[in-house]
């Protein structure tokens, strides 16, 4: 099939960490497929302190701007809570939730002899346990739908290893784990997931 003719036409697609970079590029290319897109983004800094609500907007802005369909979230991927919250905004708004794009990330980078939890818990908050967070409770209604189609963000980092970033390799890492089983899991209600590993130099 040429990518050309791939379309999500009406397909709902949650796509955290969503307000810049990569989750961005994943928001508006979805956004051109015909997708009706949740833009998360609590908007803080690299390091995952303070917040800013316009940065999921400006997203959802330049969607509309370009003909798409949108809507911003600005909960955390980092407690059950949040998670479930995206869930539910994104059945609010659309009535379904059909695609989950796990991107959400933060760096707390430091040496491992001076790693601490401090640097270490919070990156797992976000990366791993956000993705289980946001995941589990829209595996549950693709299961019911039987569709469904999940991507996490891995990282080279954890791939081939990185120096100062014991944190964000092992949380990396864990999601390729997390991807395999639920590929397994959801074989048989016709949900697909994957994990994707970027290099940026």
């Amino acid at each position: 099939m040429n990518t050309a003719d791939l379309g999500y036409d009406g397909k709902v697609a949650i796509i955290t960490g969503a307000g810049g970079g990569l989750g961005r590029q994943h928001a508006l290319l979805m956004a051109s497929r015909g997708a009706l897109v949740v833009v998360n983004d609590l908007g803080g800094a690299v390091d995952g302190s303070g917040s800013d609500k316009g940065a999921a907007q400006k997203v959802v802005d330049e969607i509309i701007s370009l003909g798409g369909e949108a809507v911003a979230d600005t909960n955390s991927v980092s407690t059950p809570e949040g998670g479930e919250a995206i869930v539910a905004g994104a059945v609010k708004a659309f009535g379904r939730v059909d695609i989950v794009i796990n991107n959400a990330g933060i760096l707390r980078d430091k040496s491992f002899h001076n790693m601490d939890p401090s640097l270490m818990n919070p990156v797992f908050d976000v990366h791993l346990k956000g993705a289980f967070h946001v995941t589990q409770p829209a595996f549950v209604l693709m299961r019911e739908q039987g569709y469904g189609r999940i991507v996490s963000t891995s990282s080279a980092a954890g791939i081939f290893g990185n120096f100062g970033q014991t944190n964000y390799g092992a949380a990396k890492m864990g999601l390729v784990g997390f991807t395999r089983v639920l590929a397994v899991e959801g074989a048989k209600y016709n949900i697909k997931a994957n994990a994707i590993a970027p290099l940026a130099l």
